[in-house]
């Protein structure tokens, strides 16, 4: 008899089979094994060295004698953990809100309007947000045609009524909208508004249409202010003191006191009570960067003219709280016919130009009191002096109608008064840079004792050098602050260099820019760099550290400001709004929401002008969500790190 395991018998069909089910019922018997024992993780496993061996025909190594069973023990044995079966794998349904796959919802009934309002494009999906659940926008509604002009926190004609009265300026001051009282709406375009006529011919003219006001024309037209001709206003460059032009006036200036030098050691000026800002415009050809200011007043439309002819301004008044600027922050401040009582109560008006006035800086006063003979206006003149005197300001040149005082350099003049001299010299825990609804002071602001401020370096090299105040800022630095303001500079002069080049700035004509959280001023700075023809209004949020020193001791203008509030411009007045970090920075404060910010940049830019944001990927796409509602034009690119950074930029235009 042959052997069962003979060469033909494994051969054979019938072999074939019984090795077959032998294999299928071991494997079988393996699965259901490592499947629902609750052992199988730990009792049933091949040593890596086993499955070579068997993988190449060969036995493995012998396991180990088992080791003697150890005695009973006295605690009881620990409980043995069951791992539970893997849930049964679903593979159509929904997301709930634990993220986990479902069948079990439930599909709303059909809103009979969705249909009609989608196509009318009256619903978008938002990014609203009430506790933590976000909500619909939607799409943003034109506001009445009388808010045209409206200044939120100007123009609160309620909180205005309720003053008890305003002598001295209090309903020009800021009187914002309560929580949930604000803007709601976009505001509206003047009725044949046109793309604004670009600079530097708009210095000179501009459409009638977009600012059709007329009342300054009646009121200043016979002082060579500004004038009507065919479908534009004319501003020939006059002023109420300077019939004959502003050119001729600077030049007065200048040649009183040399060392005033325009361009070089006056680089950054306030213009109080500008008018239309004719004395700004006429010193930018001289590389001036001139603030100009002025109420919102009887001549309310002032500054909105200004900023349509394309010269740094804004709503600003001397009443009973700081101006939003840091101490020493002009290097010369200019005051013609501006209709301040500067040594009223005491002289704190004066004392707030003393704050804002550089060490060794000018004031410029053109004025009646100075060359007329008239008995109140010499007591007025007499006044002006003996405030000046106590103050340490000196009288360096007084010729026709101006006359022009000089800051002292440091604290010496001060020191040496008698003790019963007022106003007395502030406290030294007051901090002269903490502007943000604080009331103005009767006191002298002291300079500091190491000459911070002082000692800037002219115009242009200031730009790019850090300044001695850089070292007595609040700022978070690890690292040298000279190199951190450096490293600054040369970051986001790459980053707008590259949007210079890849999306074109040279074609959008800009000329009104602002930086929404401009730190140190960097995104300023690379646009002069890059010779763009443009201003910055350089915005330094109170929720973060107070940059503005360094911005101004660098030679740029800016601002101290809380987004959560309207910003104290008219509508239509910026070419371009920039935005890095600041949503995801607002967002934590939990302040505001943020829709309320975007509403309010729809409110300041220009049609056609354009919103540059860069911020995280936890909100980049909630604001293109509004952007959308506010019916701008939107694309989302990527930073420089690529694709996968946590920071993304959204494009937006606003339409014409």
């Amino acid at each position: 008899m042959k052997s069962i395991w003979s060469t033909d018998f494994l051969k054979s069909s019938s072999s074939v089979r019984i090795i077959s089910l032998l294999l299928f019922s071991l494997t079988l018997f393996l699965f259901l094994f490592t499947r629902f024992s609750p052992t199988s993780y730990s009792s049933f496993a091949f040593s890596s060295a086993a499955v070579d061996a068997l993988s190449k025909g060969q036995p493995s190594s012998p396991s180990p004698p088992p080791l003697p069973p150890p005695p009973p023990a006295l605690a009881p044995s620990p409980k043995m953990f069951l791992v539970p079966p893997l849930p049964p794998v679903e593979r159509m349904g929904v997301l709930d809100g634990n993220g986990v796959m479902t069948e079990d919802f439930r599909v709303g009934e059909l809103d009979l309007g969705f249909e009609e309002e989608w196509v009318n494009g009256s619903i978008l999906s938002g990014a609203k947000e009430s506790d933590g659940v976000r909500k619909k926008v939607e799409k943003y509604k034109v506001c009445d045609v009388r808010m045209v002009d409206y200044v939120p926190c100007l123009d609160n004609k309620k909180a205005i009524e309720k003053l008890e009265g305003s002598l001295r300026g209090e309903k020009y001051e800021r009187h914002c909208p309560q929580e949930g009282m604000g803007l709601n709406c976009r505001v509206p375009q003047p009725k044949g508004y046109r793309r604004p006529i670009l600079w530097p011919k708009s210095r000179d003219e501009v459409w009638f249409s977009n600012v059709p006001h007329t009342r300054l024309v009646e009121d200043k037209g016979g002082q060579n202010w500004i004038s009507i001709k065919n479908d534009k206003f004319v501003f020939p460059g006059g002023g109420t003191q300077f019939i004959h032009g502003a050119d001729k006036y600077l030049d007065q200036i200048s040649e009183m006191v040399p060392d005033i030098s325009f361009g070089h050691n006056t680089r950054v000026a306030l213009d109080v009570g500008c008018g239309v800002a004719s004395f700004g415009a006429f010193l930018m050809q001289r590389n001036v960067t001139t603030l100009s200011i002025a109420p919102k007043d009887v001549h309310e439309n002032q500054i909105q003219f200004a900023l349509e002819r394309g010269v740094p301004a804004m709503a600003a008044v001397f009443a009973t709280h700081r101006l939003l600027f840091p101490s020493q922050a002009f290097d010369l401040i200019h005051c013609s016919r501006c209709r301040i009582n500067w040594t009223r109560d005491d002289g704190i008006l004066l004392l707030e130009a003393n704050r804002l006035l550089r060490a060794g800086g000018y004031f410029v006063w053109a004025a009646q009191p100075v060359y007329k003979h008239e008995e109140t206006l010499q007591e007025q003149w007499k006044e002006m002096e003996n405030l000046t005197t106590r103050i340490c300001w000196e009288l360096v040149q007084k010729e026709g109608y101006i006359a022009i005082w000089q800051k002292p350099m440091n604290n010496s003049c001060y020191l040496s008064r008698d003790m019963a001299v007022h106003p007395p010299l502030c406290e030294s825990n007051d901090d002269p840079d903490n502007v943000w609804y604080v009331n103005l002071k009767a006191c002298i602001t002291q300079l500091p004792s190491n000459g911070f401020g002082a000692n800037v370096t002219k115009w242009p090299l200031r730009l790019h050098e850090p300044p001695k105040r850089l070292q007595s800022i609040q700022v978070d630095a690890t690292i040298s602050r000279d190199e951190l303001l450096r490293a600054d500079t040369k970051y986001w002069f790459e980053i707008i260099e590259s949007y210079v080049r890849a999306f074109r700035w040279q074609e959008y004509n800009l000329r009104n820019v602002m930086d929404m959280r401009a730190g140190f001023g960097g995104v300023a700075a690379a646009l002069h760099d890059l010779q763009i023809d443009c201003w910055v209004m350089n915005v330094v949020p109170v929720s973060g550290f107070n940059t503005l020193p360094v911005i101004y001791d660098r030679g740029l203008i800016g601002v101290a400001h809380d987004w959560c509030e309207p910003f104290d411009t008219y509508p239509r007045t910026y070419d371009l709004l920039h935005a890095a970090g600041l949503f995801s920075v607002e967002k934590k404060r939990q302040k505001c929401n943020i829709s309320t910010i975007m509403l309010e940049m729809d409110r300041m830019l220009r049609p056609g002008g354009r919103v540059y944001i860069r911020d995280t990927t936890l909100v980049i796409g909630e604001l293109q969500e509004i952007a959308t509602a506010l019916g701008w034009s939107n694309s989302l690119n990527d930073v420089g790190e690529g694709p996968y950074s946590s920071w993304k930029i959204l494009r937006s235009e606003k339409p014409f």
